[in-house]
């Protein structure tokens, strides 16, 4: 009776709170109050009178005309206008009315700077020109939200369980902090473990180099940035986290990184290490301890597995570690430096058993195998960026990088290969023990010179890039083949390695202004010359000496590989607020040569030439609107160890050789897409597609003897194309100040054809796949959260060939999302995945449940946590899987990480004050 009770309590404060709420539509027409023309893309938002909270807001159309509507229980607003480089609107309305027109509302220049407007605004939303400007402080999260949190709740914006972020359907690639970027390419260190309290404003733009948005040209229109911007009070102090846990199995994590933010200078400190197969850096103190995105995937047939991802994207058991620092700073007037360093590392674990059965056109076979193998990972990175700006007219961006690598690894496996009949054709046995290290040094420098206000440059590149790696390889192997000409194959011996690679690109870029600052001729030159070179030195063991002294000329190889490639190019751009288009046409002039110093016979030196092509067009219909067309023709050559004739028997049941008549690829593509997003009423949705058609497409082509031995070659084919299609809908929409829906759909279809080969049988496989999904939320704010997700997905092989039985596949799959704020400080969140398969093989399950939980505890002023966490509640992990294509159908077993309890402790300080001053003691008790 009281759970009904409670039940009826909160049913009833339900509907009384939502049936206080009105309905309201304020209307009117923004102008200029010196020409009286309509001002399009000025941000409309109403707020509470009492404490200025966002009730909603809009952007104005290209008429002036904007419409605020939605549900309120203030019977007293305040509507307030801003718009770049105008002053500021505020009026203070009665409700009582529910529909107010407020007529032409008339608002002149700011004597204020564009910047200073930009800066005091409290706008939700600012619309300028190629930016979208979001105010932090009028999105609400919950306490002690990070960035990650933040992006959550702006319109538009999706993150995914991983971390991935769109804009729109346009993925974010990088993320800066104050224009600079931190830690390098990984987006989740920034969005992951800075607060929100410490941003004023997010940024998207297209992605641009510094040189690009220094010159003023288009960025990246398939890509987004953000750019986070720190809060003038919040520019000095210091701040961070630490946490560290131990749970069952020995597992454990622990993490830490610290902020010392001084106005421009800007130093952070990372480290961190976990064996829960997670190789990046995440604290992870509710979402994401996880590691790498364990969850249930499909693979061929319709089977599936739940796999725990680990370092290097395969299975197994991983200990990772991981340190990092960042800097920033200006020094003196003209340079801007950023600069960060990041080592990770990892031990690695895994055993593998796999059962194939291979299908040929006119029979089939079966391999068996089992592999061991555990190895090291260490790896140090630094990136540097220097922008000198000599003048306003005059940039130098200088960005040299460095990385070193260490790789041991040690590997056994044994195989078996039987026929139909269950009969052994052949069978092999490996003892690898492999030592791989190197280095890369990487530099662009480049020059940009602006002429005139009226859009002309010259922009001068130069790159090169120096690659060294070294490798020792000890195997020991024994290779039998049964049947009417048995053989035995025994192989000891060690191989000495060296790869190199010495190349630069040069680039040239002059723009010419036809129409000032609309219309522009770009004339472009490019040259690159990369040099390859790869030695591999093969002795076998003798037994006479007893050391590997006996050179081995048929494993050894020795030649080095030139690509130049010089390429003239000119383009038309023509840009408007509302209208870019763009066409440009280049020419490749490309020789490809090969000197192999132990077989001169196969020395190469080949001249190809093509036409490459590049177009977009890029259309404004309003701060709402907007949609985006590009076409691309661009020429791939062939690798040089694809060229060489040289065969490589250095698998003696997997046999490699070059073709040197190959010839290079030419690729259409083409991409596309359609967004509308209505701000004011918290829904919109996207459409995109983009496709590639390949002539001339590189393939391998494989021959099986009746020992089952594999002859591969390269050969070129047409007709290969992959074309994807997708759109998605999503609406929000606030029941009161503390109630808040959101629910989407959406839908991908993908649709490719290949030309494969089939022991010399050519043939065609054309699939197509249709994936629909919707997904909602339920936010009750300070009390809890629930996101359930579903989505579909059939697909469709059809082989061009008698011998294959097309495939139809259909899997079902089920995310829920929970999280409960109840009591007070208390935090429990819940992952559940279902997997349901009706087209599984048989000895596989046709579903599977994966559910991982978290509670946390926060005391002292919520500075500290203490976290209990499970991994696969329900200890149902399975590391079975099937992948099936033409040429396959394969069972796979390997190590995965299985149930786990982990208790853990976080403490976080700040120390940041107001406008520049440090506050607090909280680092110092830390």
């Amino acid at each position: 009776m009281t759970l009904v009770r409670a039940v009826a309590i909160l049913l009833f404060f339900f509907l009384s709170t939502h049936s206080q709420a009105q309905d309201f539509e304020v209307s009117g027409i923004l102008k200029d109050k010196t020409t009286k023309q309509p001002l399009e893309a000025a941000t409309v938002f109403m707020e509470t009178v009492k404490d200025t909270t966002l009730i909603t807001y809009t952007i104005t159309n290209a008429k002036g005309e904007f419409v605020l509507e939605g549900k309120t229980n203030q019977k007293e607003v305040s509507v307030n206008i801003s718009f770049v480089g105008y002053e500021d609107y505020r009026k203070t309305i009665d409700l009582t009315n529910s529909k107010v027109d407020l007529g032409d509302i008339f608002i002149d220049f700011s004597v204020a700077t564009l910047e200073e407007v930009v800066v005091k605004s409290r706008a939700p939303i600012t619309v300028k020109k190629d930016t979208l400007e979001f105010n932090v402080k009028s999105f609400k999260t919950k306490k002690d939200a990070n960035i990650e949190d933040l992006l959550k709740e702006l319109p538009g914006v999706e993150v995914d369980e991983d971390g991935k972020i769109t804009v729109n359907g346009k993925e974010v690639n990088k993320i800066l902090v104050n224009g600079k970027p931190f830690f390098g390419d990984d987006p989740t260190i920034a969005t992951r473990n800075l607060t929100k309290e410490i941003v004023e404003k997010i940024q998207v733009t297209d992605t641009k180099t510094d040189d690009e948005a220094f010159a003023g040209e288009e960025g990246d229109q398939e890509n987004k940035t953000i750019n986070l911007t720190i809060a003038e009070e919040n520019n000095k102090g210091i701040f961070g986290r630490v946490a560290g846990g131990f749970g069952t199995d020995e597992r454990f994590e622990f993490a830490g990184i610290v902020n010392v933010f001084d106005n421009d200078r800007r130093v952070s400190i990372l480290g961190g290490g976990n064996n829960l197969n997670s190789a990046g850096f995440s604290f992870g103190e509710i979402r994401k301890f996880f590691g790498g995105g364990n969850s249930i995937y499909v693979n061929g047939n319709g089977s599936f597995g739940i796999d725990g991802r680990s370092f290097g994207g395969g299975q197994g058991i991983v200990n990772s570690r991981n340190a990092g620092a960042n800097y920033a700073d200006v020094i003196g007037e003209k340079i801007d430096i950023s600069a960060d360093y990041f080592y990770s590392g990892g031990n690695s674990f895994d055993e593998v058993r796999t059962e194939r059965e291979n299908i040929l056109p006119d029979r089939r076979f079966f391999t068996n195998s089992n592999t061991r193998s555990d190895g090291n990972v260490d790896d140090h990175s630094a990136n540097v960026t220097f922008n000198i700006k000599v003048d306003s007219t005059f940039l130098i961006n200088i960005k040299p990088a460095f990385r070193i690598n260490r790789n041991e690894n040690r590997f056994t496996s044994t195989e078996e290969s039987l026929d139909d009949q269950g009969e052994r054709i052949n069978e092999s046995s490996t003892n690898n023990r492999t030592l791989n290290t190197g280095g890369n040094f990487e530099n662009s420098v480049s020059l940009t010179k602006r002429f005139g206000d009226k859009g002309a440059f010259l922009k001068f590149r130069l790159q090169n890039e120096i690659n060294k790696q070294e490798s020792e390889d000890f195997i020991q192997s024994q290779t039998e083949i049964f049947g009417d000409n048995p053989s035995i194959l025994n192989r000891d011996q060690f191989t000495d390695g060296e790869t190199g690679l010495n190349g630069y690109n040069l680039g040239v870029t002059y723009r010419q202004p036809l129409i000032a600052k609309k219309l522009f001729l770009d004339l472009e030159f490019g040259y690159r010359n990369d040099n390859r070179t790869r030695k591999r030195s093969t002795f076998d063991f003798n037994e006479s000496t007893q050391q590997f002294d006996s050179f081995n000329l048929e494993l050894s190889t020795d030649f080095a590989g030139r690509n130049i490639r010089t390429t003239p190019e000119v383009s038309l751009r023509y840009n408007t607020d509302k209208f870019n288009i763009s066409f440009g046409a280049g020419y490749v002039f490309r020789r490809l040569e090969n000197e192999d110093f132990l077989r001169p016979e196969f020395n190469i030196a080949q001249d190809f030439e093509a036409v490459e092509l590049s177009s977009y067009l890029n259309y404004t219909f309003s701060p709402k609107m907007s949609s985006y067309f590009g076409y691309n023709l661009s020429n791939s050559p062939p690798q040089v160890t694809q060229l060489n004739p040289f065969v490589d028997v250095s698998d003696p049941l997997n046999i490699i050789q070059g073709n040197p008549d190959l010839a290079p690829s030419n690729s259409h593509s083409f991409y596309g897409g359609f967004n509308n997003y209505d701000f004011q009423k918290g829904g919109g949705y996207y459409l995109n597609f983009n496709g590639n058609i390949t002539n001339d497409a590189i393939v391998t082509k494989t021959i099986v003897d009746e020992n089952l031995v594999r002859s591969t070659t390269y050969e070129n084919v047409d007709g290969n194309y992959q074309i994807y299609g997708g759109g998605g809908y999503n609406k929000s929409s606030k029941i009161d100040s503390i109630r808040t829906i959101k629910y989407g759909a959406g839908i991908n279809v993908n649709a490719n054809r290949n030309i494969n080969f089939n022991n010399n049988v050519q043939y065609a496989s054309r699939t197509t796949s249709i994936g629909p999904s919707v997904n909602a939320s339920f936010t009750w704010k300070d009390l809890f959260e629930i996101r359930p997700r579903y989505n579909l997905s059939f697909s469709n092989t059809i082989f061009g060939i008698d011998s294959f039985e097309d495939q139809d596949f259909l899997r079902h799959n089920l995310n829920l999302s929970t999280a409960l704020f109840v009591p007070k400080h208390v935090e429990w969140r819940n992952e559940i995945q279902y997997s349901y398969n009706p087209n599984v093989a048989p000895g596989f399950q046709q579903s599977a449940w994966f559910w991982n939980s978290t509670v946390a505890y926060s005391f002292l002023k919520d500075k500290a946590t203490v976290t209990l966490k499970v991994y696969d509640v329900l200890n149902q992990n399975t590391n079975a899987r099937r992948i099936a294509n033409a040429n396959f159908i394969q069972d796979i077993q390997s190590t995965v990480l299985e149930q786990y309890f982990l208790l853990s402790f976080s403490w976080k300080f700040n120390t940041l004050g107001n406008k520049g001053e440090s506050g607090g003691d909280d680092f110092f008790f830390f």
